[in-house]
């Protein structure tokens, strides 16, 4: 009997599901992968952050999604209207129905600019910008080249967002192109963030907050930005959050809020009130239904939104659609493995990596000989320019990458309760 399995999203994670897929199946005449996406347009969302300071270019970062796709699967170009999960059925734009066998929801998360007051008002795209879509970070490029000194101010509005380390990333490039310029003492940058730190975890959020303090850069912590207010000439304006506090800027970059695709929210039963998806955080099956699963920024897994668990939670999901297909019992083998190339200007960089049980740590990935975790480095940095080649030929392809897999590494990281010895290879 034949099977479809229907991938909602040709993004990261949809692009690198159906291509493990089809290597699994592709000799099963009987199993048939589809994928749907509203556009054919593949944004490498982590170039985003070096397009505003000419470092990338559009023309870099975007690439046709039905080519990142092997040839038998089928990509179907609309947009969503729902899922109609008792019937096993897709309900696209244009009224066509794709039934289905087994559904993957990888269809990521969407800026909610809506939800704060005044951020598309006046000064929109002039004096206050987004990088986290391409129109954002490209028109976010003019703006920084003209701006000559004064308050830059970069803000996150509340999480969950994609990328969570991207802002902190900015205010370090910031601090290296304004230094490159020869205007970093006319510039006053500060970081506003809802978290009580610059990061959600307790060692990382201090060698964080020490990096910001070092580069110049004020934090200002549980911030929680309620509406953005243009002044009357137009030349600047300020946030201000939930408890009045204020903060003035000339030029703002604003993280906005997140939400799950839009469709979800008509899907009776399939999405919460964002929009995620509610999602087994070890086998990636959804809470929905047996046969739908979801993985990346679409869940409400409580794990970064990041590129990297997309791919290792890839592993993960493929393993248990085909368990599913054959009756077997899934296996809960993804641990919450996360790991984040920190971008910190003058061509360095740092690396975190953790899971659901272990915080970011100083040490080696993966192992005790390999790139400094939590440390400025050279070659974090030439990694992290590396992983753009890696994502296009390796990663959305479905191939694994050679000595790292989905589980965290414990090796290499200098846990406090750990002797020397546990730490070694």
């Amino acid at each position: 009997m034949s099977k479809r399995i229907v991938i909602l999203g040709g993004g990261t994670g949809g692009t690198l599901t159906a291509n493990r897929l089809h290597r699994h199946f592709k000799h099963d005449p009987d199993v048939e992968i589809l994928v749907v996406d509203q556009d054919d347009h593949h944004v490498y969302q982590p170039g985003l952050l070096f397009v505003p300071f000419g470092l990338a270019h559009h023309q870099e970062i975007v690439r046709p999604r039905k080519a990142q796709l092997h040839r038998d699967i089928l990509f179907i170009e609309s947009g969503i209207d729902r899922v109609d999960l008792p019937r096993d059925t897709v309900v696209l734009d244009d009224g066509r129905e794709l039934e289905y066998d087994v559904l993957v929801v990888a269809t990521g998360s969407t800026l909610a600019l809506d939800e704060t007051e005044g951020l598309t008002g006046p000064g929109w795209n002039e004096k206050v910008f987004t990088f986290y879509d391409l129109a954002g970070a490209t028109g976010l490029e003019a703006a920084l080249a003209a701006f000559e000194g004064g308050k830059l101010l970069v803000n996150v509005v509340d999480m969950p967002i994609k990328c969570p380390v991207a802002p902190l990333e900015f205010c370090f490039l910031a601090d290296w192109y304004f230094t490159e310029r020869g205007i970093r003492d006319k510039v006053e940058i500060t970081y506003a963030t809802p978290l009580d730190g610059a990061f959600t975890k307790p060692v990382a959020a201090a060698a964080l907050s020490s990096l910001l303090e070092e580069k110049g850069v004020h934090l200002v912590t549980e911030f929680n930005t309620g509406e953005v207010v243009m002044d009357d000439e137009g030349d600047g304006g300020k946030l201000v959050g939930y408890d009045g506090r204020e903060v003035p800027f000339d030029l703002a970059v604003v993280v906005p809020m997140h939400s799950g695709a839009a469709y979800v929210g008509r899907s009776e039963g399939l999405g919460d009130d964002l929009n995620f998806v509610p999602t087994d955080q070890r086998t990636l099956q959804t809470k929905a239904k047996e046969n739908v699963f979801a993985l990346g920024d679409a869940t409400n897994v409580p794990t970064s939104k990041a590129g990297s668990v997309t791919h290792f939670e890839g592993e993960v999901l493929v393993e248990n659609i085909i368990r599913f297909l054959d009756h077997k019992e899934l296996d809960s083998l993804y641990d919450g493995h996360a790991n984040c190339f920190i971008e910190s200007g003058f061509g360095k960089a740092l690396l975190i990596d953790f899971n659901y049980d272990t915080e970011p740590l100083p040490g080696h990935f993966p192992a005790a000989v390999g790139m400094p975790l939590l440390k400025e480095s050279r070659m974090n940095h030439l990694g992290k320019l590396m992983f753009q080649w890696v994502y296009w030929h390796a990663l959305l392809q479905g191939r694994d990458i050679p000595g790292i897999g989905a589980d965290m590494p414990k090796r290499g990281k200098e846990h406090p309760t750990r002797t020397p010895e546990e730490t070694t290879v």
